[in-house]
């Protein structure tokens, strides 16, 4: 009986390593919110796309100029009419991560400029219409609307139960995400379309009125501010102890997450707005600007540049960085690129026919991203290609001998007992 005991015992601490190995896999291959986690740093170890191969279009007739999210093999993304001032096809589609057959769409009364977000469950996203929805994340039922004073046109991020995100009335928004209950809100002297930052209990965001934030994750309580030379559209990202973040003052900015204090400041092109917001990766910021054109790579600690590469046109997305590739979408260039992380290399580009706003979301070796041409894209190699698949099938096979080893160790106490 002790052998038998010992055989199930080793059969569970099998099956308990292999289960958190294949979630590990799953998420790696998840990018359910803007720049992937909650400290938006862009970065991912999953397999990215080593090829500009079309994989599928779905087109929406309309402008897809929020970046995608992504959680299990469904990719979320919002479209808004053609035109400023039409407000009959804004949407939220909710299709097959693998070949684009659509399960759901969800329509709103005016345009959509914020990318979703996927937890626990439910997508949130906000409208010109000046509400945050939450939807069923499977099903697109509505489960509830929270109304701002303002459009909501902030990236929304959510962390432990909590959905934050800003509008146009200048306010930081925190609700329950299950429920859509107000827990707090934090006023500031502008525009809020800065995806706010989570790490360690603070958030931080950017606002219009030139400052940096840094709130009290569960109160909202203020911890510090740090004033730039101009507007804060970028998003930023939180690693190594500083958060980074640019600014419409050409420059881009790391302070440090506790206190705010300057650590270093690069003025990253000439007469550069930047407005992309920055991803990190092993110790190195990536960043870029609308009008000089360039991808900057900077030392993370110290600022020093490692390396540049100029795009066909200036950029206003973030970039995304896949291992050691990057994946940055030239705005106005209608172009998407890969370079190496290391070196700054070009690797391979696609070709769009209209602007692109939306920043670059992977999975599985897939780069989806939409443009203004109304065109939603999937580029890359198949899963099976990219090797996704193998972690299934060691899945299953390892369950499969789990339970035969379990089996004939109980056939074996049988009979020693008879």
């Amino acid at each position: 009986m002790k052998k038998f005991f010992k055989a199930v015992a080793f059969a569970i601490l099998c099956l308990s390593i292999t289960l958190s190995i294949t979630v590990s896999a799953q998420q790696t291959d998840s990018w359910p919110m803007f720049h992937r986690d909650t400290a938006h740093t862009g970065y991912s170890t999953a397999t990215g796309p080593s090829t500009n191969q079309t994989l599928w279009v779905f087109n929406t007739d309309g402008w897809v100029l929020s970046s995608p999210a992504i959680a299990n093999d469904i990719v979320y993304f919002t479209s808004s009419d053609q035109g400023y001032f039409n407000t009959s096809n804004n949407n939220i589609y909710a299709l097959n991560a693998k070949d684009d057959s659509q399960i759901w769409n969800y329509s709103v009364s005016a345009k959509i400029y914020t990318s979703p977000a996927v937890a626990d469950g439910i997508v949130f996203f906000g409208s010109d219409d000046k509400a945050i929805y939450a939807l069923n994340a499977t099903t697109g039922t509505y489960i509830w609307k929270c109304i701002t004073d303002g459009q909501a046109e902030g990236i929304p991020t959510v962390s432990d139960g909590i959905l934050y995100a800003g509008s146009n009335d200048g306010k930081l928004y925190a609700f329950n995400d299950a429920l859509g209950m107000p827990i707090w809100n934090f006023s500031t002297g502008g525009y809020v379309i800065s995806g706010p930052a989570v790490s360690n209990g603070i958030v931080y965001f950017g606002s219009y009125d030139h400052n940096v934030y840094a709130l009290d994750a569960l109160t909202g309580a203020l911890k510090w501010s740090y004033t730039t030379g101009s507007v804060v559209a970028s998003s930023p990202v939180v690693a190594d102890g500083n958060v980074y973040i640019g600014s419409f003052d050409n420059v881009t900015y790391a302070l440090n997450a506790e206190t705010g204090e300057l650590v270093w400041k690069v003025t990253t092109g000439y007469d550069q707005c930047v407005q992309a917001s920055p991803a990190f990766a092993n110790g190195v910021i990536y960043t870029g600007g609308a009008f000089d054109k360039k991808v900057y790579a900077l030392d993370a600690a110290t600022g020093t540049e490692k390396w540049t590469y100029t795009l066909d046109e200036g950029l206003t997305t973030a970039p995304a960085i896949i291992g050691n590739t990057v994946y940055v979408t030239s705005t106005l260039g209608n172009k998407t690129y890969a370079l190496n992380a290391e070196s700054g290399n070009f690797l391979w580009s696609f070709q769009t026919n209209g602007y692109i706003y939306s920043s670059p979301a992977v999975a599985k070796g897939i780069a989806y991203f939409g443009a203004y041409d109304g065109n939603f894209y999937a580029v890359g190699q198949t899963a099976t290609s990219s090797g996704s698949a193998i972690p299934n099938i060691v899945y299953y096979g390892i369950v499969i001998v789990i339970l035969i080893v379990v089996i004939a160790a109980a056939i074996v106490v049988l009979r020693k007992r008879r």
